[in-house]
């Protein structure tokens, strides 16, 4: 490495709700224990992946759903703070987490170190509405999105609109708390949407989106860390190839691709916003218009963040951790090429998206190099865990997300 991290920093994995089968963890967990800084995670119990990694210095169970109140969590994390010891570097792996650090800013403050951001940013981030408005405010193309306030207003949009459509929960928290579909819902009929909306009570918790047509588009990926200035100290941008669900779900597969176009949007776009710290944006190129339309905006890092690294070593974690402790971040350009597989969730998409015939013309026909999410030479147990806690609770997650995936295209 060209760089030495500050090992007397350590730093904390910081996620809220139950979900123990999280590759992200594990690769900040190994990015940033390869480079001695000794590393804590917040965990459901003694034994997940990221608990069992060889670099982490300890796991603090700590059972969350994510819909408790503020002041419990941020209680929570001082006391984890306390017994670290020292100052420590907080890395939020969902937007609950990332929302929570920045709106309590003055009270981390003393144990933690994070990036310094507007506190309501990143709760307008990870708001399917909030980002919308955001989009539209600074001309960033967008998916045109509909914000039903009642049953009624579902039923109107239903009457105008072109169909499939898209819905996906409008809110952080509130996903966790009142959610009305699992994840990224594609849905195909009039009746199929009102069918669901009956669900959804009296305020449905969701946004409806124009659905763009697989076949005339491409799913992009930028990962980044700007500094306080938002200058961007690390930016990537790769193509995703496959996902689970299928085309609306979490990668499972993709490729380092340089795009100077789509860097200099998502420059532009974070500079405007004000937006410090680690961004993970989802993007999908329209073939029909020409624009990339900005789907996603995480205030946090990315489960694929691995996929990313720069020649001279660094991704947005150890960016992050660089910037933080006062160290410069070596510049280096992205290794192109470079692709990325989540093994528990990439065979059964590989084999949903052979039956539907979609590809992707950018992703090279040949990796320079790949990063496996969860098997790694030097950290083995990490994949045993998964493999052995994937059997049965693994296995029925991804049957809820197929299955919500099939009802809404019913």
């Amino acid at each position: 490495m060209p760089f030495e991290a500050d090992r007397d920093v350590p730093a904390l994995i910081v996620k809220f709700g139950d979900y123990p089968l999280h590759h992200g963890g594990v690769g900040a967990i190994r990015s940033l224990g390869r480079l001695g800084v000794p590393m804590y995670a917040i965990t459901e119990d003694a034994y997940t992946p990221a608990a069992s990694s060889r670099y982490l210095t300890r796991a603090f169970v700590w059972r969350t759903r994510g819909t408790e109140d503020a002041g419990h969590l941020v209680e929570g994390l001082l006391r984890i703070g306390r017994r670290i010891g020292r100052p420590t570097v907080l890395v939020p792996t969902d937007e609950e987490a990332a929302v929570l650090i920045a709106e309590h800013q003055d009270a981390l403050a003393g144990p933690f170190l994070f990036p310094r951001v507007t506190p309501g940013l990143p709760r307008r981030l990870a708001s399917k509405q909030g980002l919308y408005e955001l989009c539209v405010e600074h001309g960033v193309s967008a998916p045109v999105t509909s914000f039903p306030q009642t049953y009624e207003d579902v039923v109107a949009f239903a009457e105008r609109a072109r169909f499939p459509v898209v819905a996906k929960n409008r809110e952080a928290f509130v996903r966790r708390s009142r959610p009305a579909v699992n994840g990224t819902t594609r849905i195909t009929t009039r009746e199929g949407l009102l069918t669901l909306a009956r669900d959804w009570g009296e305020r449905p918790g969701v946004v409806l989106q124009e659905y763009l047509p697989r076949e005339d588009a491409e799913d992009w990926i930028v990962h980044a860390y700007f500094a306080q200035d938002a200058t961007p100290r690390a930016l990537f941008t790769g193509v995703k190839v496959r996902s689970w669900p299928p085309h609306a779900g979490m990668t499972a597969h993709a490729y380092v691709v340089d795009n100077p176009e789509l860097a200099d949007l998502a420059e532009r776009f974070v500079k405007q916003i004000g937006f410090t710290g680690i961004a993970d944006l989802d993007l999908r190129y329209d073939r029909r218009d020409g624009q990339y339309k900005l789907l996603d905006f995480n205030p946090r890092m990315g489960a694929q963040f691995r996929l990313f690294e720069s020649e001279s070593g660094v991704d947005v974690v150890r960016a992050m951790h660089l910037d933080l402790t006062g160290r410069p971040v070596p510049a280096g350009e992205q290794r192109s090429g470079h692709r990325f597989v989540v093994e528990n969730i990439d065979l059964p998409a590989l084999l949903a998206y052979r039956r539907s015939g979609y590809t992707t013309p950018h992703a090279p026909a040949r990796a320079s190099g790949t990063e496996l999410a969860w098997l790694a030479a030097d950290d083995p147990l990490p994949f045993v865990t998964m493999l052995a806690r994937l059997v049965r609770p693994g296995v029925k997650h991804l049957y809820q997300l197929w299955r919500t995936h099939r009802r809404g295209s019913a």
